[in-house]
């Protein structure tokens, strides 16, 4: 029986290399994002021309019924839920000192970015129980896409990094539920990569990494984040639930 993913914020940047990784692996998926149908319907057409079925769910994880919906869809559409890869994420809107952060954007970022995560998470551990008890030897596995920013301070964007942070303690609480279960859960941290919401700075993190800020001295781009998440589900890391996988150039490496 075919794999079946769950990918948020799944037809740009981190999420749609995500989706080309798990296509080229035959998962079928139901990607989520905000833009209406016809602006993703070549993201649509690639992915489908892999071989793979896709369904699409527009709205915000930050609400009750989408977050229903999605995991509905999987149902619906699938008869069962293998994977779920909690990529959506967004940044402020504006990047305000920490003594000036306002809570209208704390808590649209902190909505989108952990409590969409925890609840959409909560929904498809209970369907990937299912899947489970019917198919014992499929692999399942929840994966959160994190950032450096769970740990690296910037204090002009302190609500994205409390996101970040919460979604890490999100993986090991997961985790040490699900592990009776048999279903893995895995926190990934990308460093600098290449997408719409780095676009803004690019020119400030191009001069960075020239001087040395990563030891591979290069940005990320959305592949590599895919390539790790496809070795995920596959199963070959079973034993590690609850861990950090790095995906960052080393930049969060101490160095002398």
């Amino acid at each position: 029986m075919r794999k079946v993913a769950i990918i948020t914020g799944g037809t740009r940047g981190i999420g749609f290399g995500i989706a080309r990784s798990l296509a080229s692996h035959g998962v079928d998926l139901i990607l989520n994002g905000m833009r209406d149908l016809d602006a993703i319907s070549p993201v649509i057409d690639e992915l489908s021309n892999m071989g793979v079925d896709v369904r699409y769910v527009q709205g915000s994880v930050a609400q009750h019924d989408i977050r229903k919906n999605i995991v509905h869809t999987a149902v619906e559409e699938f008869g069962h839920l293998n994977f779920l890869i909690n990529n959506a994420g967004v940044a402020p809107n504006e990047r305000n000192d920490i003594l000036d952060m306002t809570e209208k954007s704390y808590d649209r970022v902190m909505d989108i970015n952990l409590k969409g995560s925890v609840f959409l998470s909560q929904l498809a551990a209970k369907q990937m129980i299912k899947t489970k008890s019917e198919q014992p030897e499929s692999n399942t596995a929840i994966i959160n896409i994190s950032s450096v920013s769970a740990t690296v301070v910037s204090i002009n964007r302190g609500e994205y990094c409390m996101s970040k942070a919460g979604m890490s303690m999100l993986t090991q609480l997961f985790a040490a539920r699900l592990g009776e279960e048999g279903i893995p859960v895995y926190e990934i941290r990308p460093g600098l990569i290449k997408t719409d919401m780095t676009s803004t700075v690019t020119d400030k993190y191009d001069a960075l990494i020239e001087g040395g800020l990563c030891v591979t001295k290069r940005w990320g781009v959305p592949e590599d984040i895919g390539k790790v998440v496809l070795t995920l589900v596959k199963g070959e890391f079973m034993y590690s639930t609850g861990q950090v996988f790095m995906v960052d150039g080393a930049l969060t490496m101490n160095t002398l």
